[in-house]
């Protein structure tokens, strides 16, 4: 039988977002703001996965995720999974998914856009899911994840 081991410490309260792809960690924590977070937060890449080969995960004391924020990780990496911790139990275990349509997260990459000289607020419809496709509301126009921005 194998033994199990505890590579991070538990938290009490919070969330952690576990199966981040290892190379995508950096820019989780970018696109969250984790890095001017006051409350513990534990980080470990490069940990091994049977689903993803190398994984990374986030332990974060005190955090539970709004809505933007968690649609936020499923564009950077869909793989995510929120266990949400309440007195050192799991209290739920969800995948993240990548909504049909959401606004105010992502900017338009057309520089002609509305969104990029008004005071309006940017919406997408997701055109694809898995090679990340959103289409504008407003100018029409196809954003990739490749040129994805946050607000």
């Amino acid at each position: 039988m194998k033994k199990k081991e505890l590579v991070v410490s538990a938290i009490k309260n919070g969330t952690v977002i576990d199966h981040i792809p290892a190379d995508k960690l950096f820019q989780v924590v970018r696109i969250l703001d984790l890095d001017h977070n006051d409350s513990q937060t534990l980080f470990g890449t490069n940990l091994s996965s049977q689903k993803l080969g190398k994984k990374a995960i986030i332990k974060i004391q005190d955090k539970f995720f709004e809505t933007n924020e968690i649609n936020k990780i499923a564009l950077v990496c869909p793989t995510a999974t929120l266990t949400i911790i309440k007195d050192y139990e799991v209290v739920e275990k969800r995948a993240v998914t990548i909504p049909n349509e959401f606004e105010g997260i992502v900017k338009c990459f057309n520089p002609k856009c509305i969104t990029n000289h008004e005071q309006v607020t940017p919406k997408f419809r997701v055109l694809d899911a898995h090679d990340i496709k959103l289409q504008c509301h407003y100018c029409q126009k196809i954003t990739k994840e490749e040129t994805i921005s946050f607000l």
